[in-house]
């Protein structure tokens, strides 16, 4: 997807197949001032995309044809939006799926709707700074010879690293956090135990596992980046940002 303009920061599509609760949170999030599209199915949301962007899903796990988990894939490598997972499953592992998949916020039923709402314009408050930085940088880049980073650039408001030479990655709230927390002391080990507190994870096997899996997700952006994002491993002991990075 292309930039989204301002006046639709606040669209959201809804990705559930239970006919009250869907509707329900239609109403609700519209009397709160969001523009709102109900669908039943994935089917429903790739008809819906096709025609209209949305800077926001909230994607039910349990789909009829298609499971949440790989559309929030499909979603995660094909568009910019934002992802917030809504399920019956309260398991660590579920959670660690999920965010896996690329979910920024994973949300159990039942929800309050005013702490969702809440979550939302967290979000998308995000956006409407990324809208106004991305559009700088596309100004930049019609100038003559724009300048070139010299060093790594994680942008808090709308979770985005840039590379030394410009390109860029969209992160999920948990990669965002992770990279914050090295960016702090970059060159420097943060143990374990401390990027295990900094991400809500338990101090235990699944809580490390998930720690692994996101380090590894970084990695892999490499394809995207055609730059390895430089996080070093210290084996039972924690990891380390080795390059000079500015966090805004």
């Amino acid at each position: 997807m292309g930039l989204l303009l301002m006046a639709e920061k606040k669209k959201i599509i809804v990705v559930e197949d239970e006919c009250d609760f869907r509707e329900s949170l239609v109403e609700y999030l519209t009397l709160a001032g969001f523009d709102v599209t109900g669908t039943a199915s994935a089917l429903e949301f790739y008809q819906s995309i096709a025609q209209q962007q949305f800077p926001l899903v909230i994607l039910d796990i349990g789909l009829p044809d298609q499971s949440g988990l790989v559309l929030a894939e499909y979603i995660r490598k094909n568009t910019d939006m934002r992802i917030v997972m809504l399920t019956a499953q309260s398991s660590l592992d579920s959670k660690i799926t999920a965010y896996r998949s690329g979910a920024d916020l994973y949300l159990i039923k039942p929800i309050d709707f005013a702490e969702l709402t809440a979550s939302l314009n967290s979000i998308l408050g995000r956006l409407e700074t990324s809208y106004s930085i991305t559009r700088e940088l596309i100004h930049n880049e019609q100038e003559a010879s724009p300048p070139k980073l010299t060093q790594w650039v994680l942008l808090r408001k709308d979770c985005t690293l840039f590379t030394p030479n410009g390109d860029k990655t969209t992160l999920t709230s948990k990669e965002f956090d992770l990279l914050d927390k090295l960016a702090l002391t970059p060159n420097t080990l943060v143990e374990r135990q401390t990027l295990l507190k900094t991400l809500d994870y338990d101090n235990d096997d699944l809580g490390n596992r998930a720690l692994d899996a996101l380090i590894h997700r970084l990695r892999r952006k490499k394809k995207e980046l055609d730059f390895r994002i430089p996080i070093k491993t210290f084996h039972g002991s924690g990891y380390s940002f080795l390059a000079p990075i500015i966090v805004k």
